[in-house]
This record gives structure tokens, sequence and C-alpha cells, in this order.
């Protein structure tokens, strides 16, 4: 058994767990603001969401920047709240600090637009009264994290690459609970018993790991991100909002969100059977006329997430189509974008006067009404052609398989106005902090993201400062924690009682099982369901043992964590489902009361689609002794009124009245 005094110990004011774009303007801004005691812990500097996504044309969200239209603080903070599900003063928060953290940015060198006047020019994105979306172009969050780690370096802030966080270390307060750092496993030295893990101790932890990516088998996140929320709710840290995520159609072999120009150029939807054959237009029996059809695809682009109330007739109808396909009926669904859907055919020639509305006049203002799919959209976005054909996929030559994928997570960690979460200095940064709700702005994540980890800066800076504890006085009050850490990996390092696990599989099974009973298609038979596979895995797993080698330790902790993240998500989705049982945001949630959108769907699709009381939001606390759940609904905090009288800010700013 290894030593305590042997193994790796760091200490910090303040450690920042994640390298994405929330994680990396953390460690700036604090370094910035004078707290230079601190250090980046990250699985891998080039493996987040951040860093690997993109879409069409990425927005990033803030205040207007351009043009004569008014626009303010409380009437950005406005939109946000009315997303649902929101609590107002962190609505207000990312309202008031967008133009700081965007202008920030811009400092460093994201190269966001502007016109001769030197405005910031923008336009509308989804659930946005307003030209508030900007964008760098389909990989601003890439430009985004790569600026920040030229600063990162350039400040010299230490980074821990290659340690992947596994517990988060607490100790009792009153009336709750305490940061007061990590237990992290060295993924270059698992093979080393004595430098299998290390400790971080720290005054404060920012936790900036991105969403639980790893959760569904169809996803839109990068394969390398996987998300590190379950480690969180297994120290107790209250969720809130964990039944709202955003799903959408995406490609699978390179993930990849295909809203915009891929649907506005009308590509072709097929389906085939599981070897390729069989092929088939399957959309064409569920729309009553041609100019229904087309005019779904194009609005797929302006209307990509997954949305219930546009199932009946509308956009969202291609995703249950899609999703139907895939799931229901066991097949593979393709875009095609070598040739036009067939209503579009005539004499083999391309027609057309199908083409009505809003979609001709966005075509012919863009000059793209051309012969086929692949010409528009090489017209109207080469480097959506381009992206693709880096990956190796070539548009011109090849069908693109789609599934509709988990995209964004807008639920997540509880925390207040300065981004803490019920475990006080402990900070959650990022898609990791639930502060989306329902329907969330185009964009408004990256910005959140932003103002959220200044803000946890500014908290930290002004009120928690001091050194964290030694060796000694930590080993005193945690060894406990530490050792039975060490005895986790060596005992799953042991000979198992079979052949030991399939981490490969047991991931696989994961995946499937949250994508087919808690993604956008829900049902309390399915949830109840997969609630009692997660706990038979979580004990095949943990009683197994027998990892092949050390190396798979990582994989390991991923699973484990992904599993009691799934688990506390589960809660939630059924919680909701016995509660208010109404589709809404981007899923839709079986009811025998309903009525199905398009009477050709399978009966899975039977739902009710109404205004829910959103005022109130749903909080959940993992009881992981019992391994159970403790469910809370809450109204949301308001918007807090205005305190803009100059005099007496001034005075409590001076008197250090305004960050605490």
């Amino acid at each position: 058994m290894v030593e305590m005094k042997d193994i790796p110990f760091y200490k910090y004011n303040t450690i920042i767990v994640g390298s994405g774009a929330a994680g990396l303007n953390a460690a700036v801004s604090l370094h910035e603001m004078g707290q230079e005691d601190i250090a980046v812990v990250t699985e891998g500097m080039r493996m987040g969401t951040s860093r690997n996504t993109g879409s069409d044309k990425q927005t990033y969200y803030k205040m207007t920047l351009s043009g004569s239209e008014p626009d303010s603080v409380y009437q950005m903070a406005e939109t946000l709240f009315k997303g649902g599900c929101v609590d107002g003063d962190i609505a207000l928060a990312e309202a008031a600090g967008s133009l700081r953290a965007f202008f920030h940015l811009v400092n460093m060198g994201v190269p966001f637009p502007f016109n001769e006047n030197g405005e910031y020019v923008g336009y509308k994105t989804d659930h946005d009264p307003l030209k508030r979306g900007t964008s760098a172009g389909p990989l601003t969050s890439k430009y985004m994290t790569e600026c920040l780690e030229r600063e990162l370096r350039k400040r010299k802030i230490p980074v821990y690459d290659g340690y992947q966080a596994v517990k988060l270390v607490t100790e009792e307060e009153q009336g709750g609970k305490r940061a007061a750092g990590i237990i992290a496993l060295n993924k270059k030295k698992c093979g080393d018993a004595a430098e299998r893990y290390a400790v971080f101790s720290a005054v404060n932890v920012i936790w900036a790991t991105g969403g639980e990516a790893g959760m569904y088998k169809a996803s839109a996140y990068p394969v390398s991100q996987t998300g590190g929320m379950g480690i969180l709710l297994e120290a107790g840290a209250v969720a809130k909002n964990l039944t709202e995520s955003q799903f959408g159609i995406a490609s699978v072999k390179f993930r990849w969100n295909l809203s915009g120009t891929f649907q506005q150029c009308l590509p072709r939807y097929i389906s085939t059977d599981k070897e390729g054959g069989d092929e088939r237009e399957f959309l064409n029996e569920y729309f009553d006329t041609p100019e229904q059809l087309v005019t779904a695809i194009f609005l797929k682009g302006y209307q990509w997430p997954f949305d219930p109330r546009k199932a009946r007739g509308g956009s969202s109808l291609i995703d249950l189509l899609v999703y139907q396909e895939i799931v229901l009926k066991d097949r593979r669904v393709y875009l095609d974008f070598m040739h036009n859907p067939s209503v579009m055919e005539e004499d083999g020639n391309v027609s057309f006067r199908y083409l009505q509305g809003e979609a001709r006049a966005y075509l012919e203002k863009s000059r793209g009404l051309l012969e086929t799919p692949i010409k528009r959209l090489g017209h109207m976005n080469p480097y959506a052609i381009e992206v693709y054909k880096q990956h190796n996929i070539d548009l011109h030559k090849e069908y693109l398989e789609i599934a509709v994928c988990a995209q964004h997570n807008n639920g997540g960690i509880s925390g207040n106005r300065w981004w803490e979460s019920s475990i006080s200095h402990l900070f959650a940064v990022g898609e990791v902090n639930g502060s989306h709700g329902i329907y969330r702005p185009g964009g408004s994540a990256l910005n959140a993201g932003q103002v959220g980890s200044i803000r946890a800066a500014q908290f930290i800076v002004h009120n928690y400062q001091g050194a964290p504890m030694g060796r000694a006085e930590f080993m005193k009050r945690h060894g406990e924690e530490v050792k039975a850490e060490l005895e986790t990996g060596d005992r799953m390092l042991r000979p198992g009682k079979g052949t030991g696990l399939d981490l490969r599989s047991q991931r696989e099974i994961l995946g499937i099982r949250m994508t087919k009973y808690g993604a956008c298609i829900r049902s309390r038979e399915g949830i109840e369901k997969a609630l009692e596979e997660n706990r038979c895995q979580w004990r095949h797993i943990w009683e197994e043992g027998g990892l092949k080698q050390p190396e798979e330790l990582k994989e390991w902790y991923r699973i484990k964590q992904l599993l009691i993240s799934q688990f506390v998500y589960l809660h939630a989705m059924l919680d909701y489902d016995c509660r208010v049982g109404v589709s809404r945001g981007s899923f839709l949630v079986y009811n025998p009361d309903g009525d199905i959108p398009d009477k050709r769907l399978d009966e899975l699709f039977r739902n009710i689609v109404k205004e829910t009381d959103t005022a109130i939001l749903q909080e959940i606390v993992y009881c992981g002794d019992s391994q159970s759940c403790s469910v809370n609904w809450r109204p949301v905090r308001p918007i807090p009124e205005e305190n803009t009288w100059f005099e007496n800010v001034w005075k409590d700013y001076r008197e250090n009245a305004i960050i605490k």
C-alpha cells in the first residue's frame, strides 16, 4: 500500500478543473484580478467541446452593438428569463456582463466581424427578438479557446495536463459542505501505484468540465468530450433543470450539427436497412404536399433543435421521423447532397416550383437556385463541404449518416448569482452550470460561460483569498477519503470474478440506454426500465473488477461517473413525468391522454403540448448512500429590481459591499 506521505500533493488557492472556453477564462480572469496562486487541472487540453465543435455558423450571444434598434441590459435579461425555469438574478448578470466578456475576447484576438464604422454587427438567432447574435465562423468556440490558451501560457499559469478528476473532496461546515480540493488520476502513470493518484488541496474549486456528453450514444458532442458532473453529484451538489437538454439532427461518423445551410440547400433524406439496402425517401409519405415537405427541410436550418411544438406538420416532424427510422425500425438514415428530393425532380431536371415563401426568397437572394444540393451548399457555404473533407467524408460522393443527437445540456449544477454552487467554495461555470432553463437563445451558452467564469473569479478574489491546507493538515482531515480512492484503484486491478470488464461494451450499453429512454423521446415506462438497468450495470462494473490493464482505470472512472449522472438525470425525468407529464423544450413525453402529431406515427409519440408553469423549477440531489434522489420544486428567483442610482452604487462599490 502506498504511504500517504508519498502521494503526489499540490496546493493552490484555486484550481480550475477543465480547459474549455469557460475554464480557461476563469484562470485568465483570476490572474488578471491579481490571484496568481492558481492552476488548471485537465484531462486533456485539446479534448473539450469548445475546442472540437462548431456548426454552420457558431453563434455568440450578447447585447446589441450595431444599428438603431434599441437594446438594454434589462431587455436582454428579460429575453433570457422568458426562456422559462431561469433564475432572474443569473439572467441579469449574464446580460450585464455580456459586453465585458465579449470585448475581453475581442481584445485577445477572437475575430468577431465589425463594419467600417466599428459596429459589431449582429443577426437574429433562435429565441432572440433582436439582432444579438454574432459569429467568428463555424469554429467560434475553437478560436476562443485558442486565444484564451495563448493568454494562459503568456501568464505562465500552471497546467496539469493528463489529470482526470475522480473525486471532489469536501468537508462539513456550518450550514452545509465546503470544497477542499480534488483527487485526480494521473492518466500517464496509471501503472505506477505510487504515482497513480494525485491530491490537489485548494481553497476554491472552479468546475468547468462541460456537459454530460458521454451519456448518449447519439451525440453531437465531440468523442473526446465526456463530462464530469457525476463527481459533483456524488459529492452532494444540488442540480437543477436536468430534464432540459437540446437535441437535433447531426452527423454521426464525424459529429457535427447539421443546421443552417446544411438544410437550406435542400438535401434528400433517405433511410436504408442495416446493410445499406432497401433505400427509400421516408419523409414523402408524411407530408401532405410537396410544398410542405420542401419547406420543412428548409426550416430545419433555422429551427434546428427538436421542438415538440413544431412536430405537427412542421420542421420537427423530420426529427420524429428520423428517430422512428433509427430507434424504432432499426434502420439507418442519411442526408444525400448529391441528389435532390424526388419531389423537386421533373423530367430529370430540378424544379423549384414547390419552393415558396421564405425558402424561395432566401435561395433567390443567396443566388442559390442551382441544380443540386451540393452545388447550392458549395455556393452558399463552401466551408461546410470542406469541414467534412478534412475528416475524410466527401459530400460530392457519399451519403452522410445522421441521427437525432444530444447537443447541449440546458440544466446542470445549481448556482447563485456568482456561480457558486450549494457546496461553498465550489463554482460551476460553462455548460456544467444549469443556468439556461427551457428555451435559450442560440449562442447564449458561450456568453454564459464567459460571464460566469468572470463572476466566479471576482467573487473568489474579493472573498475567498488565503492559503490552502498543506499535506499534513489535509491528510489529517481527508486521509481516509484518499485511502479509499487508492483502494478503489487497487480493487479494480485485481483479478475479477469472470473474464473481466469489457469497458467499451459497457460504455456502449450506457449510451444506447440514454438515447433510447432519456433523450428527446421519453416515457414513464421507458425511464423506469432505464433506471433498473442503470442500477444493474453499476453493480456489475463495481463487483466484476478485473480490469485488463491499469490504463483502463480512466475509462472505468468515466463510466462510474456517467452512471451516477445518468441515474440522477433519469430520476429528474421520472419526477417530471409524474408531476407534469407535458412535452416542452426539446423533448416529447408520452402521455396516453394526448394525441399523435401524425396518425401515421408510432404510438410512442402520443403526447400533450401545452404551456407549463415555468415560474417554478426542479432541483435534485443525489443521495449516494441509499442510491436515491431527493427532488424539490422551487420558485425561480425573479429579476432583481434595478439598483442604478449612481451615488448609492458608487458608495457600495467603494465599501466593497457589491461582491458578496
